[in-house]
């Protein structure tokens, strides 16, 4: 059973997020979450305040499981371009240089993984 999680207009560039998307990308919960938290970068804290709001809505729909036992890990993150505000910035001999501030939406996608796609992607990693 998977829960969905949604930012939308965080004010940094996509650019910037992705990186941080592509560290915890595939991740179980527990290696993302430590690897946020540690994470130099301004979009790793959004991106961790996310997790935990998925996480969350995870224990809605499953309010049986207990979240330590279901092997809970990142399907999807996907960072979209949002509004991006236009300005200008003034330059010589009456001139306007444009200035774009970009911002992003992020769509975060847990999901809870079987014994058997643990044991398949442990023994693809050991062949890498």
């Amino acid at each position: 059973m998977e829960a969905v999680a949604k930012l939308k207009n965080v004010p940094t560039s996509p650019r910037k997020m992705r990186l941080v998307a592509g560290l915890v990308r595939g991740q179980s919960v527990n290696k993302a979450l430590g690897l946020l938290k540690f994470e130099a970068n301004a979009g790793a804290e959004k991106i961790e305040k996310l997790l935990l709001s998925a996480l969350s809505n995870w224990q809605q729909k499953n309010e049986d499981a207990r979240i330590e036992e279901s092997n809970l890990y990142i399907k999807e993150i996907r960072v979209d371009e949002g509004k991006m505000l236009k300005r200008l910035r003034p330059a010589p001999q009456g001139r306007g240089h444009r200035i774009r501030k970009r911002s992003n939406h992020v769509t975060l996608v847990i999901d809870s993984r079987t014994e058997e796609e643990i044991n398949v992607s442990k023994k693809s990693n050991k062949a890498k």
